[in-house]
């Protein structure tokens, strides 16, 4: 079989571009009348008639929101086999994701990523995803919310790129029922998953469901065990019509033995099966017989242990009024205990075949968070004209404390390039001489906010929003590693002031246009993490623009959404031109980009879906330490272009359907330089399902089925490259009782 071409991906969103996103529970089985079908106009995206909570806090529907808002529902989830929060992040049109170590599930969204694209936890940004996200068992999400662009005067600081937020699944009063899930396949890898919907009364619901993922590696790479349990719970009050109290309780651990890293270039001279994939100065490549090593120290690992508390009030008033209040509480224990640098070894008499020298790390993060937030709503009239509008106050507290150790390369030696005797992770505190700090940081955030959306007339919509956020950061680094310990400290304080303004105008009842401003505001780092010298800068400044349309055709059953935008980050940090040894604030990063989704009931049996994103992303001004130019250059895993499509087919007059998928990523760099790049890749994921009852659908599920050899996302250092899993096989039973 060969590797599905960029042209031929190409051609079938062009075949596509009357057809959109549906669901394979809205088609009749064959032979029943064929009901008018609302569908999504992206491949993940909700109908465009309902609201999505992560692109405004008024209840617009997809279709009012003059912006690009998608959902990825627990049904396409399953339906696409997207096991953890990084494959259903890679699942969005326009979207590449990869496990970095210290980062799991990382984001690039619109050119941007890191601390630029905020991900939530039920509309609450815990803090900056590099610091909080894991990947997590996509079981307990009952969909996942998209909004692109910049989401500040939404979510605060660092919604640049995006936000995604992970809406876990909740309780509801259509009966008793168990869902479950059970699977098994390649790698050594298997879940079970369950969740209970009891029904306790005509007013309250319960939800509890649990789930166990276990791999020998979710990437097929030694020594690279992987273990991920959750357990969420909710409990819903609805005393009346007007009134509704949820609780919820979530739990979610994880461990990944001996981290994967990436493979690690090597000179071609060395190389026994060297590659194409990475083309790097000084021949340096990927080499295929390396494909499984991990040089990782027995005894590394990363985990993490959280528990989120939550609850929210909804309560409408009367006279259109209504009141929301969300209250948050959080705690977590993270660890990153691994060789985060290999730096290659010339072949000596010792080491013929060459080798690495590793260094060592060990961080860990105690965490604690709460947040608070209430808005006021009304649904009324202004001057005649419908209109709806929302203010509220937010305010949170974050504690945080982070030892971060290192160890110098002498302490584990020097591995053989093929047959690496490992070693074992140190764990007495005087081995890890090289660094040895605690960062603690305290932060309060104060924000009010306001939104608003006139219809004036019944075909112009005007939508407005402004957010103001105080924030106060107390940051102390204490030097461990000298006798007596020093403390350096310091107290920022940031006030930035985010809006929007957007339109959408109906041409008739199937089509929208839509178009909107937007500004961010996004550190220069990690505000939880950032040195000492980075306190002193002020926030970065972003600003988007938008346009584009919406439109049904064929009673609904074919919709087509697409978007140009155009985002800008000023202030970015840089070096001074004249001594490139100082750190300044003058640099900028832009991107400009088209997305087109698209989707089809073609008939009662096909479902087709498509996506085409193009970007194009540059840093328009950057100086690197010594001096280095960056300007002109790519952003670091950044492709020019996403693409992809889905098809579903049901076989007429059985009880079996066939799925396929194909994707396609083109290449990236690693460097800011520009110098490492790494290829593009498509890649053919199939599935064939057969409904053994009413409820409950076995599943037999290839991944990655032309093996295509490929580079996946890049971290640290930049001579790593996350290869992307060979190809793997699974089986699934989903069913509901």
């Amino acid at each position: 079989m060969t590797t599905p071409t960029p042209s031929l991906i190409a051609a079938s969103v062009l075949l596509m571009a009357t057809t959109p996103q549906v669901s394979a529970q809205d088609v009749p089985a064959a032979g029943g009348s064929l009901a008018p079908v609302t569908v999504a106009g992206s491949r993940d995206q909700l109908q465009l008639g309902e609201s999505n909570d992560a692109g405004s806090r008024l209840g617009l529907s997809a279709w009012e929101t003059p912006a690009t808002v998608q959902s990825i529902s627990q049904a396409d989830m399953q339906e696409r086999g997207l096991r953890t929060a990084r494959e259903a992040f890679a699942d969005i049109s326009g979207v590449i994701s990869g496990n970095v170590p210290g980062n799991p599930a990382a984001v690039m969204m619109r050119g941007f990523s890191g601390n630029a694209v905020s991900i939530l936890q039920d509309g609450v940004r815990v803090s900056t995803s590099t610091v909080v996200q894991r990947d997590t068992n996509t079981w307990h999400f009952d969909r996942i919310e998209v909004i692109k662009g910049p989401a500040s005067v939404l979510h605060g600081e660092g919604a640049l790129g995006g936000v995604i937020n992970k809406v876990t699944r909740k309780p509801t009063f259509d009966g008793n029922y168990v869902d479950a899930l059970l699977s098994a396949g390649s790698f050594g890898t298997s879940t079970a998953a369950a969740g209970i919907n009891l029904q306790l009364s005509d007013t309250a619901a319960l939800r509890m469901d649990a789930s166990s993922m276990q791999s020998d590696s979710l990437y097929d790479v030694a020594n690279n065990k992987t273990r991920s349990r959750g357990l969420t719970s909710s409990l819903l009050f609805k005393p009346s019509g007007d009134l509704s109290v949820l609780i919820g309780l979530d739990h979610y651990t994880d461990r990944y033995d001996g981290t994967y890293q990436g493979i690690a270039l090597v000179p071609r001279t060395v190389a026994r099966d060297p590659s194409s994939i990475v083309s790097a100065p000084n021949g340096l490549v990927v080499d295929r017989a390396l494909r499984r090593v991990n040089y990782n120290p027995d005894g590394a690992y990363s985990d993490a242990d959280e528990t989120t508390l939550r609850s929210r009030i909804d309560w409408k008033v009367g006279n259109g009024w209504s009141v929301a209040t969300d209250l948050t509480a959080y705690t977590a224990k993270r660890a990153f205990v691994l060789s985060d640098t290999q730096t290659f070894v010339a072949p000596t008499a010792v080491l013929p075949n060459g080798g690495f020298s590793r260094t060592l790390q060990r961080f860990y993060h105690d965490h604690q968070f709460w947040n608070a937030r209430t808005a006021v709503a009304n649904e009324g009239t202004l001057f005649g004209w419908k209109n709806r509008f929302t203010a509220g106050a937010e305010y949170n507290r974050t504690d945080l404390a982070s030892l971060r150790q290192s160890a110098p390369s002498s302490v584990v030696g020097v591995v053989d390039l093929f047959n690496p005797a490992i070693g074992t992770f140190p764990t007495a505190n005087g081995a890890y001489s090289v660094s040895n700090v605690n960062f603690d940081s305290r932060l309060k955030i104060a924000s009010t906010f306001v939104e608003d959306a006139l219809n004036i007339g019944p075909r112009w919509l005007v939508v407005g929003g402004l957010r103001y956020d105080h924030i106060d950061l107390e940051r102390g680094v204490t030097n461990l590693g000298v006798t007596p310990n020093t403390v350096q400290s310091t107290h920022p304080r940031y006030h930035p002031l985010s809006w929007r303004l957007g339109t959408t105008y109906e041409l008739n009842a199937d089509t929208t246009l839509y178009a909107q401003y937007t500004t961010a505001a996004v550190p220069v780092s990690t505000i939880l993490l950032q040195s000492i010298a980075n306190t002193s800068f002020r926030l970065t400044k972003g600003r988007s623009v938008e346009a584009g349309f919406k439109a049904n055709a064929f009673d609904k059953r074919v919709t087509v959404t697409g978007a140009a935008y155009y985002i800008q980050q000023d202030n970015i940090l840089t070096r001074d031109p004249r001594n490139p040894s100082v750190a300044v604030q003058g640099g900028s990063q832009s991107s400009r980009g088209i997305e087109l989704n698209l989707g089809a009931a073609v008939n009662r049996a096909l479902l087709l879906n498509a996506y085409l994103g193009v970007v194009e992303a540059k840093y328009d001004e950057l100086v690197e330490a010594g001096g280095a130019v960056r300007t002109g250059n790519r952003p670091i895993n950044t492709p020019r272009t996403t693409a992809g499509v889905h098809g579903t087919y049901r076989i007429p007059d059985t009880a079996l359907s066939l799925q396929a998928s194909v994707r396609h990523v083109s290449g990236f760099y690693t460097d800011t330089a520009n110098t490492i790049a790494v290829k593009g890749r498509s890649t053919l994921d199939a599935a064939v399902s057969w409904q053994a009852a009413k409820n409950t659908t076995l599943t037999l599920r290839g991944r990655n089925l032309t093996n295509a050899f490929y580079g996946e996302y890049s971290g640290y250092p930049t001579t790593n490259v996350y290869l992307g899993a060979p190809r793997s096989f699974e089986i699934a039973l989903l069913g509901r009782f």
